[in-house]
């Protein structure tokens, strides 16, 4: 039997180097490759980012290089931080905004915000204690 994981998840942008920066600024990733490729018969240009622990899944922007942009709310990504507010704070920094502050979860030993990126997709944010 193959064994099965999660592996990546993969958000379409609009605008890929203006995302780029916003989640580099806000949530610390690292570029790995920028790949030139087409799906289904489309370009595309994508970032990947180096996983952020070991064993981690990989976050991948991609943007068609040809069409519309993406309409916001196809997927809400989760990072997990040590300080939530600080993430908060960087994102509305970077040209995000905050759409639920903050708030603790004590039934879930973890503090929980939601942000969205500068194109208005949704960033769910903890932070466990």
């Amino acid at each position: 039997m193959t064994v099965q994981f999660f592996s990546f998840t993969k958000l379409v942008v609009a605008d890929l180097d203006r995302c780029a920066r916003f989640y580099e600024a806000v949530c610390g990733l690292k570029p790995q490759a920028r790949v030139e490729g087409a799906v289904a018969g489309r370009p595309i240009t994508e970032i990947i980012y180096e996983p952020t622990n070991k064993g981690g899944g990989s976050f991948i922007l991609l943007a068609y290089n040809d069409g519309p942009p993406a309409a916001s709310g196809e997927i809400i990504t989760g990072f997990a931080s040590e300080d939530a507010e600080a993430f908060a704070a960087r994102a509305v920094a970077e040209g995000g905004a905050i759409i639920e502050a903050v708030r603790d979860a004590p039934a879930h030993s973890l503090k929980v915000g939601f942000v969205a990126d500068p194109e208005g997709h949704l960033i769910e944010v903890i932070q466990r204690y």
